[in-house]
């Protein structure tokens, strides 16, 4: 399948996502919103894909909204002063960022971001959902939404906080700043800061780790498990989901290939699957809708 603003391309377990529109430094758009949203939902839906790398073409992961479009931050029109409760839960005031962000958060296979160059907007907080963020050196990153008069969006205000904490979240949105890899890895947004040519080969070795070495519906529990808790209210809901996961993973073929791949010290060969072979009991949590009850 070809796409208009991606790259797609899988080898060997790894997909590699690439925002393409170099020439606009990979400005978002809807197209690109709808083209990502396919993309993932094929990433979940083949049991090849075991990982997936996102990055950018050129010099730039993504420069924020493409502002040539008059509709860039939202193409909803309402009255700020608008009281009815109503017109405020309007689908057509869903942000695209957010949207993005929420499918990131539901994916079941784990999202490496290789950060190549300048990444604000919505090119920063895109990532704040993907699992693993890697910078090179000449990546800038910006939360500047302050500085163009609206807020940040991509849900990243339930994100950010929980990457970087609560004080570092809003430091860098009040000001809207634009900032170097290495402050990004101090304030921990990226796990790492690689030279130019290092930066994808990084990122593939992790893939590759998480590829050749785990079992694919233990990472898909893992990543929802550890997502879906960062809200939690109690770790008791945390005990309760952990107990069902390990009673069910503990009587699967892919415990049985574990344990015996270990002794005999040859690499595992998962049977299990994501598409046929997840639990009975996921998912255990109940979807929010867009409006509220």
């Amino acid at each position: 399948m070809s796409f208009e603003t991606l790259g797609v391309e899988t080898d060997d377990g790894v997909m590699t996502l690439t925002l393409n529109r170099p020439d606009r430094l990979n400005a978002f758009t809807r197209p690109m919103l709808d083209e990502m949203l396919s993309v993932l939902d094929m990433a979940d839906a083949d049991d090849a894909v075991r990982a997936v790398i996102v990055t950018g073409a050129g010099r730039a992961f993504c420069a924020g909204v493409d502002l040539d479009d008059p509709d860039a931050f939202t193409a909803a029109q309402i009255d700020p002063g608008e009281t009815d409760p109503e017109k405020w839960a309007d689908p057509g005031n869903r942000d695209m960022g957010g949207i993005l962000a929420l499918r990131l958060f539901n994916c079941l296979k784990p999202v490496i971001a290789a950060v190549n160059g300048p990444a604000v907007g919505i090119g920063a907080t895109m990532q704040l959902p993907m699992d693993i963020r890697l910078a090179s050196e000449k990546a800038r990153f910006g939360f500047v939404f302050a500085r163009r008069g609206i807020v940040p969006e991509a849900a990243s205000s339930w994100f950010l906080p929980r990457l970087v904490g609560m004080s570092q979240a809003l430091e860098w949105s009040y000001t809207g700043r634009v900032f170097g890899a290495e402050e990004a890895l101090a304030g921990g947004l990226v796990r790492s800061v690689h030279a130019p040519e290092d930066l994808l080969p990084a990122a593939m070795q992790i893939a590759r780790e998480i590829a050749d070495h785990a079992a694919p519906i233990s990472v898909a529990l893992t990543r929802q498990m550890m997502w879906r808790m960062a809200g939690a209210s109690h770790p008791m809901e945390a005990h309760r989901v952990d107990s069902r996961a390990i009673v069910a993973r503990s009587c699967s073929e892919d415990s049985a290939e574990g344990v015996a791949s270990f002794l005999e010290k040859r690499a595992p060969a998962f049977p299990n699957t994501v598409s046929t072979d997840m639990p009975g009991f996921f998912p255990w949590w109940d979807e929010p809708g867009w409006k509220s009850e």
